[in-house]
């Protein structure tokens, strides 16, 4: 029964639409969460606030780097299940997106 509860959970966390467009986004790798901020276009408080509770379920992990704060995806099954969701990835990169500060763009539009 144990492993029925570790799985409803899981898919309890993912089952909130933002909270899986975040996940979704982690499929391609490390983001920064200004990153995620821009792309979603909702406030750093709410998405930090869907991002502890993907980090508490154990599902994502993150680091800080200076000011910037970055996310991966830290349960293999997650990432099938997003395969299964969503199909193949498209590209190997995460999306550039313009007007957005993060590392990840500037040091692309700066190339």
């Amino acid at each position: 029964m144990d492993n029925y509860d570790k799985n409803a959970s899981k898919l309890k966390v993912m089952g909130h639409p933002v909270r899986l467009q975040i996940l979704d986004m982690l499929r391609y790798g490390e983001v920064c969460v200004c990153h995620i901020e821009n792309a979603l276009n909702k406030r750093q408080s709410y998405i930090s606030q869907q991002l502890m509770t993907l980090r508490d379920a154990g599902v994502v992990e993150s680091r800080k780097d200076g000011l910037q704060v970055y996310y991966w995806l830290a349960d293999e099954q997650v990432s099938d299940l997003l395969h299964l969701l969503h199909g193949t990835l498209e590209t190997d990169a995460v999306e550039t997106l313009e007007g957005c500060n993060c590392p990840s763009c500037s040091m692309i539009l700066i190339t």
